[in-house]
C-alpha cells in the first residue's frame, strides 16, 4: 500500500498530460485508423514510459539505443517499404520524377523558416524532413544530427502522414481551380520489361550514392527490397519482408520512439513549434507539386491535372489514394490513380535523396 501512495504522490501534471497525448494516439489509430501500427505502439508507450519510477524505461533504452540511435529500424522498415512498390507505373512514364524532385519544396522552405525562428540549423534540418512525410527518414536525419526533439519530429511526421486524407485535399483545392481539377489525362501503359525492373533499383542506387552518398544507405535499402519484389525468385522473402518484416519493425519502432516522449523533454514550447513548422513543411510539399504541375502546363499541349503533383510526396500509397478520389469526385470518368502512384513513388525515392543532400549539407 505505502508503495502505491509514493508512486501516486511522484506523478506530476506533466506526466497526465502525456497520458492524454498517449491516449490519443491510441484513439485516433482505433477509432480513425490513422497508421494504427505505429500510433498504438507510439501511444502506449507514451504512456509506459510516463509512469513514475517505471520499470519499462531501462528495456525501451535499450531497444532505442539498439534500434533507433544505430538507424536500424528505419532501415530494416526501408526494405518492407521497398517491397511494397511498385515502380511500372513510374518507368512508363518517367517524367512524373519531376514531381517527387518538386514536391520537397517544403523542406527547404521550412529549413530556412525553423532557423529564423531561432532553432540550430542541425534542429531546423531535423524539423524540416517531416515535410517529406516520411517518417523512417525523419528519424535517420534527426538521429544523424543528435537533435533533442527526436520524439516530437516522429510524432509530427507519423501524424501528418495519416492526416493525409484531411490535409491535403484541403491544399490542393486552396492551389487549384475546378477547371483544372478536371483535367482528364490519358494513361498509356507502357510495356516495362522484367529485366528493366530489376536494373531500376539497382541503376538508382549506384546513381544516388555517386550523387548524394549520405543518402546511399536510405536510399539503398528501399531499393533493395524493391529488388527483392521484381526478381522473381525471392517471393517468400518478398511476402515477408512486405508483411512479417514490416509490421514488426514498426511496431517495435512505435515502442520504441516512446523513450523520447519522457515529459519533461516533450512537453516544451519548442514541441508546439516543431508540430507546426512539420504542418507548414507538410503543405508546402503539397503546393510545391501542385504548383510545379501549373507551371509545366503553361508550357505543354497534352495538360497535366495539377492534383497529380500532390502526390509527389511520399506518403505511399495515401497521397495517390486522395489525389485519384478528388479526381473521381470531380468526374467520375477522370481515373488518376497511375499517374498519382509514379508520382508518389518517385516522392518515396525523392525524399530519401532529400534527407541524404540535408545530411550531406549541413552534416
Amino acid at each position: 500500500m505505502q508503495v502505491f501512495l509514493d508512486n501516486f504522490t511522484a506523478i506530476t501534471w506533466q506526466m497526465v498530460v502525456m497520458w492524454v497525448i498517449g491516449g490519443a494516439l491510441i484513439y485516433l489509430a482505433i477509432k480513425k485508423d490513422m497508421e494504427p501500427t505505429l500510433l498504438l505502439p507510439m501511444g502506449f508507450g507514451a504512456i509506459l514510459i510516463n509512469l513514475p519510477f517505471s520499470g519499462a524505461t531501462e528495456v525501451i533504452e535499450t531497444l532505442y539505443n539498439a534500434g533507433i540511435a544505430n538507424e536500424l529500424f528505419p532501415l530494416l522498415l526501408f526494405i518492407g517499404i521497398g517491397a511494397m512498390m511498385d515502380f511500372g507505373p513510374l518507368l512508363s512514364n518517367p517524367r512524373m520524377l519531376l514531381f517527387g524532385a518538386a514536391a520537397q519544396f517544403g523542406i527547404f522552405f521550412t529549413l530556412s523558416v525553423a532557423s529564423l525562428l531561432g532553432f540550430d540549423l542541425k534542429d531546423a534540418a531535423s524539423i524540416a524532413i517531416i515535410g517529406a512525410a516520411d517518417g523512417p527518414t525523419s528519424i535517420v536525419v534527426a538521429n544523424f544530427f543528435k537533435t533533442k526533439y527526436v520524439g516530437a519530429i516522429v510524432v509530427a511526421a507519423y501524424s501528418y502522414m495519416a492526416l493525409v486524407p484531411i490535409v491535403q485535399p484541403f491544399c490542393i483545392r486552396l492551389a487549384t481551380t475546378r477547371r483544372e481539377r478536371l483535367i482528364r489525362m490519358e494513361y498509356n501503359p507502357q510495356s516495362v520489361t522484367k529485366t528493366t525492373r530489376i536494373l531500376f533499383p539497382i541503376l538508382v542506387t549506384i546513381v544516388a550514392g555517386l550523387a548524394a552518398p549520405a543518402s546511399v544507405a536510405l536510399v539503398g535499402f528501399l531499393m533493395f527490397g524493391n529488388l527483392l519484389r521484381e526478381c522473381g525468385v525471392l517471393d517468400g522473402l518478398s511476402d515477408t519482408a512486405q508483411k512479417v518484416l514490416a509490421n514488426l519493425v514498426t511496431l517495435l519502432l512505435g515502442l520504441t520512439v516512446a523513450f523520447s516522449m519522457k515529459a519533461e523533454a516533450f512537453l516544451e514550447l519548442q514541441t508546439l513549434m516543431i508540430m507546426g513548422l512539420g504542418l507548414v513543411a507538410f503543405m508546402f510539399d503539397t503546393f510545391g507539386g501542385v504548383l510545379f504541375a501549373k507551371l509545366l502546363n503553361l508550357f505543354m499541349k497534352k495538360k497535366i491535372n495539377p492534383m497529380v503533383g500532390a502526390a509527389g510526396i511520399s506518403a505511399f500509397p495515401m497521397s495517390s489514394r486522395v489525389v485519384h478520389k478528388m479526381g473521381l469526385k470531380e468526374d467520375p470518368q477522370n481515373f488518376l490513380l497511375m499517374h498519382a502512384a509514379a508520382a508518389n513513388v518517385a516522392g518515396q525515392i525523392a525524399s530519401v535523396v532529400a534527407g541524404g543532400l540535408i545530411i550531406a549539407l549541413i552534416g
